[in-house]
């Protein structure tokens, strides 16, 4: 594994623990905000919103055998926009992206990565990415070069099966009618 320490990313300027750990990963990291997704918008690119926590210890894992490898940095920052969250200080954005993620795959966890369209439409999602296959995982770079494929490759048909997944999030993330009032408008 290659790992190269580049000068600080855009993180060196936040004041979470958790985001100045990934300060100087060779990742172009954008904490969560409008520059981040204005970027996404502007250059049609998609997003991953990585979130975690600093005493998470998958979360440092990760950090040292895939954000801090070269190879993954280069495909990160050509092909996505990389939006590293703590979720201490953003628990909204931990909540939001961890019920589309149990609701995607069953189960949660940190980190928490969530690949997003540029319109913030979850793609995929899953939690800690090694970085070759193993324990039943994928490796991270082939997630990235597969979801980069079909994005360039065979987008409306992602776009497709985004539209489904979406209708199943709405459904799965409703919450159940209760009452008098649902039971009248036919609801069990």
């Amino acid at each position: 594994m290659s790992s190269t320490k580049n000068s600080s990313n855009r993180l060196i300027h936040e004041t979470s623990p958790y985001l100045l750990q990934h300060a100087n990963n060779p990742v172009d990291w954008y904490p969560w905000g409008h520059e981040a997704l204005k970027k996404a918008r502007d250059e049609g690119k998609m997003i991953l919103v990585s979130i975690g926590y600093a005493a998470c210890h998958w979360c440092h894992v990760m950090e040292r055998e895939t954000y801090e490898n070269q190879k993954t940095a280069d495909i990160l920052n050509r092909h996505f926009v990389a939006i590293k969250v703590d979720r201490e200080e953003r628990p909204d954005l931990d909540g939001h992206f961890m019920e589309i993620l149990i609701a995607m795959t069953g189960s949660g966890g940190w980190p928490l990565n969530m690949f997003l369209t540029p319109e913030l439409k979850p793609v995929y999602g899953g939690t800690y990415f090694p970085p070759e296959p193993r324990y039943s995982r994928p490796a991270f770079n082939e997630v990235l070069n597969a979801l980069q494929d079909q994005w360039d490759n065979d987008r409306p048909a992602m776009l497709k099966e985004l539209g489904a997944l979406q209708s199943y999030l709405n459904k799965k993330m409703a919450p159940a009618p209760t009452g008098p009032a649902s039971q009248e408008a036919g609801d069990p």
